[in-house]
């Protein structure tokens, strides 16, 4: 058996990549939460942070069902 080490290599790069991004746009999710509570604990509201916030969830959401139809599609 022989393995093709830069293939392995460029999936492993691709995987790690899309993760750390997945990751960034969750955490800019919470950020966009965590300042509309900041907002409201002033007596204001924050509706552009809250619709960042879904936005990126809303994108992290359909980045995974992206990823489940790319599996299951192979099969």
């Amino acid at each position: 058996m022989k393995i093709d080490w830069s293939a392995l290599g460029s999936v492993f790069g691709t995987s790690l990549v899309f993760t750390v991004g997945l990751v960034a746009l969750f955490t800019l999710g919470i950020n966009g939460l965590a300042r509309r509570e900041k907002a409201a604990a002033q007596g204001g509201s924050a509706p552009l942070a809250v619709t960042g916030a879904y936005a990126c969830f809303a994108a992290c959401a359909a980045a995974v069902a992206y990823g489940i139809f790319l599996i299951v599609s192979k099969s």
